[in-house]
């Protein structure tokens, strides 16, 4: 279970182990706790940045509940859908347990975003919560954990591309031996140039995680800006992914094709998804209606009683619900007009 992975145009050289560590006699893979670092990591981060889109974040802990099993479900059917093959032993016979096995690899990230928005969607509707807005948290989560996850397929050495002499072309002799089994060297002499670095692959693996890091830069450096309409983060995340995703599959050696066609899934998905996610960002541009505030749990009132105000904006002075929250509840006793007048203005705390 151990690859040497070289780039011999930057003079870089892995000793890959897919096996991480062993518990009591079972092997724990690379792959499986890369996975879940990505996953906790979203996580954290999502419950972070929730109450900025006015989603309360005990909401979003019971949705990740019922979300993330969800996506690893629709990941491996999506996978195992469009590469049968996969369920069946050296035999022929069927095995439910490798139909199952996604810890051995095969995840299908376009399968787990669509069960992401499939359950978002019903569980938005039974908690009386707003989709885009939840999906507007979750695209970050998303682009975390696709960023990280990504290097596990490196460590499995696989979701390479097609031959290439750039610089930071990767070799391996699995690589070589995997592209002259299906039919991806003329002859020999490719094959031997893979062995000896002098071919490589694209490492397609990078491109797609570089791809996400770029594009969850944008996607913070959009949330600090302000959202224009709930749900722009979710649609700009569907339009970027969706168009790198079209590109870089392109190159891999490894897709899913759809239904025995010339047509790779993902990528037709990406084309298809990033096309529809620009029509609903012009349109929702145009008819969304203002934003949800920032979220604010019910905060204690100076003196130890809740004002009641719950999402607010947290900024004060800005809209008719920071003036309603700064307004006293009634007429102001002469007693009271005396006390304030005590304060010079100033904070009671």
């Amino acid at each position: 279970m151990t690859n040497t992975v070289f780039f011999p145009g930057l003079g870089l050289e892995f000793e890959l182990n897919r096996v991480a560590f062993t518990v009591f006699g079972h092997n724990i893979y690379w792959y499986g706790v890369i996975i879940a670092a990505g996953f906790l990591l979203a996580v954290v981060y999502g419950l972070h940045i929730a109450p900025r889109f006015g989603m309360d974040p005990d909401k979003i802990t019971d949705a990740i509940f019922i979300v993330v099993p969800m996506a690893i479900i629709g990941a491996r059917l999506y996978y195992v859908i469009f590469n049968p093959a996969v369920c069946f032993t050296a035999d022929g016979s069927f095995s439910l347990l490798k139909m199952i096995a996604f810890w051995d690899g095969g995840l299908a990230i376009y399968g787990g975003v669509i069960a992401t928005v499939v359950t978002a969607v019903i569980y938005c509707r039974v908690r009386k919560i707003d989709f885009w807005s939840g999906m507007d948290v979750t695209v970050y989560g998303l682009l975390i954990g696709q960023l990280i996850g990504r290097w596990g397929n490196f460590v499995n050495v696989e979701a390479y591309g097609g031959l290439t002499d750039l610089p930071w072309r990767m070799c391996s002799s699995s690589i070589a031996n995997e592209l002259w089994r299906d039919g991806f060297l003329e002859s020999e002499q490719m094959y031997q140039s893979v062995l000896d670095g002098t071919l490589g692959v694209h490492p397609t693996f990078l491109y797609e995680s570089l791809w996400n890091l770029l594009g969850l830069v944008l996607l913070i450096l959009l949330m600090k800006k302000g959202r224009k309409f709930n749900g722009q983060m979710f649609l700009s995340y569907v339009i970027w992914y969706g168009l790198g995703r079209a590109v870089i599959e392109g190159l891999r050696t490894d897709s899913l094709y759809f239904f025995g066609t010339p047509i790779r899934s993902s990528q037709m998905l990406g084309i298809v998804s990033a096309v529809v996610g620009i029509g609903l960002y012009v349109v929702r541009r145009r008819t969304a209606g203002p934003v949800l505030p920032p979220f604010r749990p019910a905060a204690q009132a100076k003196g130890g009683l809740e004002t009641g105000m719950g999402d607010v904006p947290a900024e004060a002075g800005q809209g008719e619900a920071a003036d309603a929250a700064a307004a006293p509840a009634g007429p102001v006793r002469p007693e009271e007009e005396h006390k304030e007048e005590k304060t010079d203005g100033g904070d009671t705390d």
